[in-house]
């Protein structure tokens, strides 16, 4: 290597740095000098490249998830405007309706619906968590037998489609056809139809807690599952029944899980569709209005009035998204609080 080295009798530093500017530099003291990186290196390295990785996530999110809300909030605020018989070109036209379509939305029947998806939901929910709270405890327990095949069992249901679930139990609710029908009226016993008008969102609640109770049980399960055995182990050295260890440590322990399945649980009730629209041939005591969605699709696809159905899925959403903030709000400082 070539090296710049100071002349014989000069007045140069030891380090190979220069006393006077005239002095030459010592490049094998100093070492080799830093590589430059090319210009927009850095830039390519801190932006781009994050950005090029996160590109695809962004796309899809902007074109299946912002995109179509947009377009449905766009679509609450027009109407379509219909000259003479609405014949020939330039005779349906797409005006701005305000927001009328949302005085439209907030009518009786949409009251109505409401009223009757609430208590389908202060049926369903409680009874669910409780009964998956119960077989998830109960699997966990020493004392049980064959868990897995009481699992299996138990989430089975959840695998079945909510349309086929739904014929299922139609049919079984349907008293010409249904076998609990038959056995009853044998028995000189005056069977309730399930199907008619007082007790049709019983039978609506049924359907859903047999598809529902295997999943919220699994997440229970799981939680239970992953809580150390030693705490257990000192709680019955400390004298504590198999009960008392259940209400006191396991319960507490899983309430963060029992929030997450009662909020999925709360906003699957707000949009129960399937079931309803799947017994309405089997029954008078159903109508095209019977939960928010259906009216949803009524409006959609019976009235094509397109400007109601998408102001109205604007409230449910933002209904939806109010009761999940303030459910989370309220449960949260006991649930998450240790969290912090």
């Amino acid at each position: 290597m070539t090296t710049a080295t100071t002349p014989s009798g000069s007045s140069g530093s030891r380090t190979g740095v220069p006393e006077t500017p005239e002095e030459p530099i010592d490049t094998a003291v100093l070492g080799p000098a830093p590589r430059r990186r090319p210009v927009g290196h850095g830039f390519r390295a801190r932006v781009l490249t994050p950005y090029g990785m996160l590109a695809p996530a962004i796309i899809l999110f902007l074109a299946f998830m912002a995109a179509p809300i947009l377009y449905t909030v766009v679509l609450s605020f027009q109407r379509v405007q219909v000259q003479g018989l609405g014949l020939g070109s330039g005779a349906r036209t797409t005006v701005f309706a305000g927001f009328a379509n949302y005085v439209a939305a907030l009518d009786a029947e949409f009251l109505a619906s409401v009223g009757r998806v609430l208590l389908y939901g202060l049926i369903l929910v409680p009874t669910m968590l409780g009964l998956a709270l119960l077989f998830a405890l109960l699997l966990d327990s020493k004392r049980s037998r064959a868990t897995r095949f009481s699992r299996l069992v138990i989430f089975l249901p959840y695998a079945v489609p909510g349309v086929i679930a739904s014929l299922l139990w139609g049919f079984l609710y349907l008293p010409a056809v249904s076998p609990f029908y038959f056995i009853t009226e044998a028995l000189g016993i005056d069977a309730p139809t399930i199907l008619s008008s007082g007790l049709i969102v019983f039978g609506l609640a049924n359907i859903g807690l047999w598809g529902g109770v295997g999943f919220n049980m699994v997440v229970i399960y799981t939680s239970l599952k992953a809580v150390p055995s030693d705490i257990y182990e000192a709680a019955r050295l400390d004298g504590c029944s198999e009960i008392q260890i259940a209400l006191r440590i396991k319960v507490p322990i899983v309430f963060p899980a029992l929030v997450m399945t009662g909020l999925f649980s709360l906003i699957a009730t707000l949009q129960v569709f399937a079931e309803p629209t799947t017994l309405r041939p089997l029954t008078n005591a159903l109508s095209t209005t019977w939960s928010p969605l259906m009216k949803v699709y009524r409006d959609a696809f019976t009235r094509d009035d397109l400007g109601s159905a998408a102001a109205t899925s604007v409230v449910i959403a933002v209904v939806s998204l109010a009761l999940s903030f303030v459910f989370l709000r309220i449960v949260q400082k006991r649930a998450f609080g240790q969290e912090d």
